[in-house]
């Protein structure tokens, strides 16, 4: 989803939409309280955030999944499989499942590790047992009470930080900051804090950017390009630094799934300016297979400011 411009202030449409924000507040923790909670007999940790729309989730599971294989682990990935069209439990299989069976973000996790795909965390995380998983990483879920995590990371987008701060639909937030943070272990803000979230964080923070995998010169090339996550601009900025001349834009909401005819008009306005067509990671595997020849995808990779903040954590994981 995009996030509405009035999320960001706490004007006369925001301040309308309060009895609504509260209504919403109180069924989620209703719910909570309802829900019987599992413990697994293996480690889960929850990458999760309290704001809608992206905030780099899946680049921080992917790099905390590649340091817990690097210690020996067996980790395997759970998600919610957003946007899919079918809703029994699936493992993984890129070579075979396409967006509508498993959605986006689940092709991306499992370049890396196995990944299941269900609504319930609790069914799904039982198969990842059962397959022989040593610990589970939830890519989203933290407001999700079925499955009991043993360690929670909260990740926040630095320049957007938590919005004007109110629960939906007022403001972007999925809870009150102070209650997500009481069940939280480490906070990860993702980019520059522009918003001064970690003045407001009652938690250990880890800082990180996220970069091109490998840096490319785009110096004096014409590039066209079009994504669709929860901040597109980041992107569009990147192919700047990187020296691209950029003729042509255009975002698309959060998970948007591309049709024949948006690819082909897109290609079609690259042409015309004699350039290049880029997009990311994640928008890549949302296009139709006979377009992406004609396509650029960047991939990109999580690089933490202090590693050490990341080892200390899941050292008491596994001692």
């Amino acid at each position: 989803m995009q996030k509405p411009v009035f999320w960001t202030k706490c004007g006369l449409l925001s301040n309308s939409l309060l009895p609504v924000s509260w209504l919403y507040n109180v069924a989620s923790k209703a719910a909570r309280r309802r829900s019987r909670t599992w413990k697994a007999p293996i480690p889960v940790i929850c990458i999760g955030n309290l704001t809608m729309g992206g905030t780099g989730k899946t680049t921080v599971a992917i790099s905390i999944c590649q340091k817990l294989v690097e210690r020996g682990q067996r980790p395997h990935f759970l998600s919610r499989g957003y946007g899919r069209q079918t809703t029994a439990i699936q493992r993984v299989d890129p070579s075979k499942h396409s967006i509508d069976d498993v959605g986006d973000e689940p092709l991306l996790l499992a370049q890396v590790a196995p990944v299941w795909v269900n609504r319930d965390r609790v069914i799904a995380a039982k198969r990842a047992c059962a397959e022989g998983a040593t610990c589970i990483i939830m890519d989203d879920g933290f407001q999700n009470p079925g499955l009991y995590k043993d360690y929670s990371f909260l990740v926040f987008d630095g320049p957007y930080g938590i919005g004007n701060g109110r629960i939906f639909p007022a403001g972007p937030m999925r809870e009150h900051l102070r209650d997500g943070c009481h069940r939280a272990d480490t906070a990860v803000i993702i980019g520059q804090d522009l918003g001064s979230i970690s003045q407001t964080l009652a938690l250990p923070i880890a800082n990180a950017e996220i970069l091109p995998e490998k840096p490319l010169d785009l110096s004096d090339r014409k590039v066209a390009a079009f994504a669709g996550i929860g901040r597109p601009e980041k992107f569009f900025e990147t192919l700047r630094e990187m020296g691209a001349d950029l003729i042509f834009q255009k975002s698309f909401p959060d998970h948007h799934c591309f049709s024949k005819i948006e690819i082909e008009d897109l290609l079609l306005q690259a042409s015309k300016g004699t350039a290049e067509l880029y997009t990311t990671e994640k928008d890549f595997v949302r296009i139709p297979t006979k377009f992406r020849k004609h396509i650029v995808s960047v991939p990109i990779k999580l690089v933490w400011r202090d590693p050490s903040i990341i080892d200390q954590a899941l050292n008491g994981l596994f001692t």
